[in-house]
């Protein structure tokens, strides 16, 4: 994909300014779509969001690496559609070598709740302020979780040029668990982030291409695709639905 010509049309924000935006609880709202509908979108996008551009990059990527117990109770929670569940993850930007261990909690409400603590390093160690934020913010104690999947992706990152929202825009993602792989790479998630659910442009464009909002997160479609011995059924629609954006074309 050439991401560089598709996001031309866009104005550009800086990270000082889409800071303002942090929404660390929010609600969110996922679109999964074809690659080869990118350019269609971000063109249509681009006369309400502004993109995130750092050094003259338009885009960023990531290293994320999930923590879960040997069972992989988290995902299994989710699986099951139980509400208050956690991810616990640590996140490096693979552009400014930037690293930050977050925990994600999803509450009975809808809502997602995101607390981050900044690393001085690269360091996927569940000690010290790590395992202290751990303790804080979820059930979880650090000696019952395992590195559980390896998510690299690219991400445009759009905000709204009122600075109410944020628009996530994920491609290219590859998964690792030990020696399996698995890659998605006509696969496109873009995510809506609000306040509170409501009126959102990239929303009437999926409205307009008869894209369809599916929840999965990109850890539970890793799981799901490469681990051993867990629970599938309940993602096996959402799963087929991925496998079948791959056939269509523009």
């Amino acid at each position: 994909m050439n991401i560089v010509e598709f996001s031309k049309p866009f104005q550009p924000i800086s990270l000082e300014e889409m800071n303002k935006v942090k929404l660390l609880d929010r609600m969110d709202k996922k679109f999964m779509f074809n690659s080869c509908h990118l350019a269609e979108i971000l063109q249509k996008a681009s006369e309400h969001y502004y993109i995130l551009e750092i050094d003259g990059k338009r885009y960023a990527g990531y290293d994320t690496t999930y923590f879960d117990t040997p069972e992989y109770e988290m995902y299994t929670l989710h699986h099951n559609g139980k509400q208050n569940r956690y991810k616990v993850r640590f996140r490096t930007y693979v552009d400014s070598g930037l690293s930050f261990f977050e925990v994600k909690f999803k509450t009975n409400k809808g809502r997602t709740k995101k607390s981050r603590l900044q690393l001085p390093e690269k360091d996927h160690s569940l000690t010290g302020d790590v395992a202290a934020l751990l303790t804080r913010k979820t059930p979880y104690q650090a000696d019952a979780l395992v590195p559980a999947l390896l998510v690299r992706y690219n991400r445009i990152t759009l905000v709204n040029k009122n600075l109410t929202e944020r628009l996530t825009i994920d491609f290219d993602l590859n998964y690792t668990i030990g020696d399996r792989k698995a890659s998605f790479p006509e696969l496109v998630i873009a995510e809506v982030k609000q306040d509170r659910s409501g009126s959102s442009p990239f929303i009437d464009i999926m409205l307009d291409k008869r894209v369809r909002d599916v929840s999965i997160s990109k850890y539970c479609l890793g799981i799901a695709s490469l681990a051993q011995n867990v629970k599938t059924n309940n993602f096996k629609p959402k799963i087929r639905y991925v496998h079948q954006l791959f056939s269509k074309t523009a």
